[in-house]
């Protein structure tokens, strides 16, 4: 399964990226996770199961949503992003791929 997570500039996404690579390995979840600059959504989004929005740039969700060719896209909870949650991001990430199986 492939994540991609999106934010302004990809830094600090890249941090949370890391954080969620622990968890995956920690539970045996063979997953790929990478991160991106907004600039990059539309070319990176037809190679992933499920996109992930940093808060900063929800105000593109919707426009991003319409270019996403039907991949599952969401904005990462505040809390969730400022505290670096890896689990709970991982978790969104896997649900939102379980229910576009639907």
């Amino acid at each position: 399964m492939k994540i991609k997570l999106f934010c302004a500039l990809g830094m600090s996404t890249s941090m949370l990226m890391n954080k969620m690579k622990q968890v995956a390995k920690e539970k045996g979840i063979d997953v790929e996770i990478s991160a991106y600059s907004s600039t990059q959504f539309e070319d990176e989004v037809k190679d992933t199961d499920v996109a992930l929005l940093g808060p900063q740039i929800e105000f593109m969700l919707d426009d991003l949503k319409k270019v996403s060719n039907g991949v599952p896209v969401a904005v990462i909870p505040m809390q969730d992003y400022g505290m670096m949650n890896g689990t709970n991001v991982l978790k969104l990430a896997l649900k939102l791929v379980e229910e576009a199986k639907k």
